[in-house]
Formats: C-alpha cells, structure tokens, sequence
C-alpha cells in the first residue's frame, strides 16, 4: 500500500504482452482461486479454466487491471472495465 499519497491513483490497464507467459498464468490462477467460478452442473478442470481465460485475454474480453493503491492486480470484462472507467471508482 502507498504511504505519502492521500489521493488514490486510478488503477491502470495492464498489456498481457508487458507479462512473462508465467506472471500471466500466475494472474490467471490466482483469479481462478480468488474469485471462484459457477461452471453449472458440470465441474470444469483448473487446467480448462485457465484457457479459457487466456482464451479471453487474447481477444481483447476480458482485460487485466492493476490497482496502484492496493498493489493488486485482477481481471475485468471488457464491460466491466469500460463500466468502472465511466464511473472513476477505486477497485478497492
């Protein structure tokens, strides 16, 4: 967390191409373990969740956010990303 700031930083979109393949999985991961996932009846492999994130990411769907003020990083739809900068509201 920062110390000296009093005003928040906006959190800040992240390339998936400013990521080593192994940060980019350990976000997708630690996403996948973080927020949990409905998958319906059927339980889905961690390994399927996984690509079909990547999947996401590389089409553009779903867009990878690090928030300054938390030094967090987590994954947003692209109408969730759109819909929190139209807004201007901290992650946290």
């Amino acid at each position: 967390m920062r110390e000296n700031s009093q005003d928040p930083v906006p959190p800040i979109e992240i390339s998936k191409d400013d990521l080593s393949p192994g940060a980019l999985r350990g976000v997708i991961e630690n996403f996948i373990q973080r927020e949990g996932t409905d998958y319906g009846v059927n339980e889905v492999a961690h390994e399927t969740k996984v690509q079909q994130l990547q999947k996401q990411i590389e089409k553009g769907h779903v867009r990878i956010v690090f928030d300054p003020n938390t030094e967090s990083v987590t994954l947003m739809t692209e109408q969730e990303w759109k819909r929190f900068q139209k807004a201007g509201n901290p992650l946290s």
